[in-house]
């Protein structure tokens, strides 16, 4: 091939770089939106009703939502200090938080366990149906977590990942939304929780040009989960596991 010929070949369009200014903005706004998420969700029955001396069912439940409502705070701080250019205050704090990531996963199984037994059944599901629901959550919760510290040294993925991880824990923010729609017809929840995933996907592309392989794999993780949990708790066999798994 002639050196002509060659040069009129177009080079292959570079990756962008991400914006930084665009980037922070991003991330800052989600973690805002998480917080509007929980505090629609929770401000009747929670906040507004004092936290400590909100009518909860038990202890249990006062601690569930103290922990859960802390890792929210704890999102906006660590979005604040990165945003702040405070990375060493970040990382060390880190440790702290996929410390309360590990109670977490303890907390959330065992108040699912808890509303279960008591027979709480939101979503016109049977208290067995509706365990399925809590139990995958936190389970994606804590895929996305352990992934999250793989990566802790590629900050690209891991602030993806934190921020999968709390998307997946809007599911009882978003059962208590005062929208009516959102009440008759409950899949409706599930498009809002995976479009929350797709601002992550809009954001790629108008960064990178590209979607994230962090985010692509999150998406089709988050998307079957919810799209595919309802169903299979109206089936026999999670009947079985559901009764089974409430024995304990």
């Amino acid at each position: 091939m002639s050196a002509s010929a060659a040069s009129a070949v177009p080079a292959a369009h570079p990756l962008r770089k991400p914006n930084r200014t665009l980037e922070r903005a991003f991330f800052a706004f989600m973690s805002l939106l998480m917080l509007a998420t929980v505090l629609f969700g929770f401000a009747r029955t929670y906040f507004l009703a004092g936290m400590v001396t909100a009518p909860l069912p038990n202890r249990l439940i006062h601690f569930h939502g103290a922990v859960f409502s802390l890792w929210i705070l704890l999102l906006l701080v660590q979005t604040a200090l990165i945003t702040t250019g405070n990375v060493r205050i970040h990382r060390a704090l880190g440790v702290y938080g996929f410390c309360l990531a590990i109670l977490m996963c303890i907390l959330g199984p065992l108040a699912s366990l808890d509303m279960h037994r008591r027979g709480e059944a939101p979503l016109g599901l049977t208290a067995d149906q509706f365990l399925i629901i809590p139990l995958t959550g936190i389970s994606m919760f804590a895929f996305f977590m352990v992934w999250s510290w793989r990566t802790r040294r590629e900050p690209a993925a891991h602030k993806r990942l934190i921020l999968l991880a709390t998307i997946v824990l809007t599911d009882a923010a978003l059962g208590r939304w005062p929208v009516a729609a959102l009440q008759q017809h409950p899949p409706l929840m599930g498009v809002v929780e995976v479009s929350f995933v797709l601002l992550i996907v809009l954001y790629d592309l108008i960064s990178l040009r590209k979607v994230h392989r962090t985010t692509a794999i999150g998406l089709a993780i988050v998307a079957v989960v919810i799209f595919t949990r309802v169903p299979i708790a109206q089936t026999h066999p999670w009947a079985t596991v559901a009764r089974s798994i409430g024995r304990l």
